[in-house]
């Protein structure tokens, strides 16, 4: 199975060249496309890949959100896996031997995520329950959280691999969020298709996590925007039904 990958850099060139150098030492031929997306403009080159990596750079004319870049990205995949990057995730080993191993075994799975640990080694908060009013309360406002759950409602987006066809079957992305919530949408809309989306433990990752919506006034304000979005939306709603007759 091969496997295109979507970087978008936002101001972050240095990061993302370091992922690319990254992609290009593991040598592996089941990357057969690499998407770099400058979504501002910006001074550098993604520089040197090897020869059987197709290097395809997207230069935007005015920014454009998560959900839109790798929409646009994924236009130009022709492999059947589609492995979305942030351009602060730096590789642990070679997570594609355990992520593509998961697809071929599994028909159901749609989207898959490696173990995302942060910078000091321990295992991030990169996988949730039902991000419900309540839960975001005890989360924001009394600083509590919760228990990840035995298997993930939803799994951030900062690292997903997805199914090509499963993909586009669903028209990638909702593109009516601008940042945020749209990596919830589309786990809650693979479920709702009766597929699956899992955490594969033998490929790791690390995140260098730089919790801007704390600390911009307009990140904050687009995090909220996208949690009334989303809770206005029946994927929801009918994601949290579906969720709730799962539970032994």
């Amino acid at each position: 199975m091969r496997v295109t990958i979507s970087i978008v850099s936002h101001g972050q060139g240095s990061l993302a060249r370091q992922l690319l150098d990254q992609i290009a030492a593991l040598g592996d031929a089941r990357v057969a496309r690499v998407v770099v997306t400058r979504n501002i403009a910006e001074h550098w080159e993604p520089g040197t890949v090897p020869g059987n990596i197709e290097l395809t750079v997207i230069d935007n004319a005015a920014p454009r959100g998560f959900a839109a870049n790798h929409n646009a990205a994924f236009a130009v995949c022709d492999t059947e896996l589609f492995w979305v990057l942030n351009p602060d995730i730096r590789l642990i080993g070679n997570p594609l031997d355990a992520l593509v191993a998961a697809f071929a075994n599994d028909p159901a799975l749609a989207l898959a995520s490696p173990v995302v640990r942060e910078p000091g080694g321990h295992r991030a908060d990169f996988f949730r329950a039902l991000p419900t009013p309540l839960d975001l309360f005890r989360r924001w406002g009394l600083g509590r959280r919760e228990p990840a759950p035995a298997q993930p409602c939803w799994i951030a987006g900062m690292a997903v691999m997805v199914r090509a066809n499963a993909f586009a079957r669903l028209g990638g992305f909702d593109e009516g969020y601008f940042m945020y919530c749209e990596d919830f949408d589309l786990c809650a809309r693979f479920g709702l298709a009766g597929q699956r989306i899992a955490v594969t433990d033998g490929a790791e990752v690390m995140h260098d996590a730089r919790r801007d919506s704390h600390r911009s006034p307009r990140r904050l304000a687009n995090h909220v925007f996208s949690l009334l979005r989303m809770w206005a939306t029946p994927v929801f709603w009918r994601y949290g039904r579906q969720l709730a007759t799962q539970r032994p």
